[in-house]
């Protein structure tokens, strides 16, 4: 990205919200146990779409009239000796397109002077307790006033503009996606009994480490797949085993994120029960991908995903029934128990922070039966939306032995077979798709998800 890009989406910004000013707080160092110790440094997402720069202790304030300025850190002397030459305050303005700065310590003052002249100060909702209390001291207002006080019309202006992916921000996505694919090779090549969960998990780091990619989250490598964020990795690798791995990186400097997950045999060769869960989990996601497009809702397509359970699971014995009344029922959330998707690209699941804006248009709420109410994204998709679709089925022994002793949806679940995959784990496949003008393309270069290719993979 380059000064005019930013430039144009802070002025279509400006145009969108009309009045007030808007004031966009960069994230701050996280010490682990004294101020030049930290946690490695990650800009917020907001703050990156709109002026670039990752680097702690910034802001930015876009004036009624469209004039910004960045706000930053002073320069030290010493600064030479610990981090050597480096751009300053003007250079990362400069490379952001904006034409004044003034140290941090003045902003609260410009803030004070705009609330005397009736100016409005538009702010995004914080979500770390540091951005919390800064903004309180800024701005004058009690932590708990906070909130309250955020502005939602610049919240569905940032989630409308960051909704719609450019060419750029996709080939950027790809970038992340052609390093995901390289950590996915390296880890079918080692997966094998007797190894560690770990093992496979730091081999996978060491390339993203390699490409100077971090994580665009906590990984999942994991045997037992059906506790969905086992983040965990002192497993064992056992011959039957299916081995889950979620994991994804972020390409900077804009880190566009990445977010794949396979589900891969320990032997090296799926057995006949596995395939028969793991096809279905596989059908799920063609049907899902084929029948997004523009004319339809995420909504739409994992209730797709759904019946498609449905009927693959009433093909083993463990459902039965009317395949549209047990969807309708959630009977499917047993197996399916979390949502499809959710939207991916400044952020492994983009704008969050600012709730169900980004995934519920406004009127719409999330249902409360079990499973859907956990669909993160259930708009209508749109050209250049960027999501995951990410189906799985997963046996908790917890759950189903909470249903069956409840009685719950027993018009649709054959209990006594499902017992029988007890101890099975869980399946997923998940992979990243745009939404065209006429339907979608999944992105990135492809990395093994049938049987027959991750068979002849791992053979290799």
């Amino acid at each position: 990205m380059n000064a005019s890009t930013y430039s144009s989406r802070r002025n279509h910004l400006r145009e969108a919200v009309g009045d007030g000013a808007i004031l966009f707080i960069g994230q701050d160092e996280a010490p682990r146990n004294y101020p030049a110790n930290p946690y490695p440094f990650r800009q917020d997402s907001h703050f990156l779409y709109y002026v670039g720069t990752n680097l702690p202790g910034m802001a930015i304030l876009i004036f009624p009239d469209g004039k910004v300025t960045m706000y930053g850190p002073g320069e030290d002397p010493d600064d030479l000796i610990w981090h050597g030459p480096h751009p300053v305050l003007e250079d990362h303005a400069r490379a952001a397109g904006i034409d004044r700065t003034a140290e941090f310590s003045a902003l609260g003052e410009t803030l004070s002077n705009l609330k005397t002249q009736g100016v409005t100060i538009r702010y995004l909702p914080p979500y770390r307790a540091e951005a919390t209390l800064k903004l309180t001291l800024l701005l004058g207002v009690p932590w708990f006033e906070l909130a309250g006080g955020a502005c939602r019309d610049l919240a569905v202006a940032v989630v409308e503009q960051r909704s719609i992916k450019t060419d750029e921000e996709v080939a950027e996505m790809e970038r992340a996606l052609a390093v995901s694919k390289e950590m996915y090779a390296q880890a079918l090549g080692m997966i094998k009994p007797g190894i560690l969960e770990a093992d496979v998990a730091g081999a996978m780091q060491g390339i993203a480490l390699r490409h100077d990619m971090p994580q665009s989250f906590l990984p999942i490598v994991s045997v037992r797949g059906e506790v969905l964020h086992n983040n965990t990795y002192t497993n064992v690798l056992k011959d039957g085993d299916l081995l889950l791995v979620d994991s994804g990186v972020e390409a900077p400097p804009g880190f566009y994120a990445s977010d794949i997950t396979r589900t891969f045999p320990v032997s090296g060769e799926y057995t006949d029960k596995q395939k028969g869960i793991y096809q279905i989990v596989l059908d799920m996601q063609i049907n899902a991908i084929a029948a997004a497009n523009p004319r339809v809702s995420n909504r739409d397509i994992h209730f797709i995903a759904a019946r498609t359970a449905v009927e693959g699971l009433k093909g083993l014995g463990l459902m039965k029934g009317d395949v549209d009344r047990a969807v309708e029922a959630g009977a499917h959330a047993l197996f399916f128990p979390h949502g499809l998707g959710h939207m991916i690209g400044g952020d492994v699941h983009d704008m969050e922070d600012l709730g169900d804006l980004v995934g519920y248009p406004r009127g719409d709420q999330r249902s409360k039966q079990f499973g859907l109410s956990f669909l993160r994204l259930a708009k209508k998709l749109r050209p250049g939306f960027v999501i995951t679709v990410e189906p799985g089925i997963y046996f908790v022994p917890a759950l189903i032995e909470r249903w069956k002793g409840e009685g719950k949806n027993t018009d649709f679940i054959d209990f006594n077979e499902v017992e029988k995959y007890i101890g099975f784990g869980g399946v997923r496949i998940e992979d990243d798709l745009l939404i065209t003008e006429n339907g979608s393309r999944v992105l990135g270069d492809g990395i093994p998800k049938t049987i027959e290719d991750v068979e002849a993979a791992m053979a290799r």
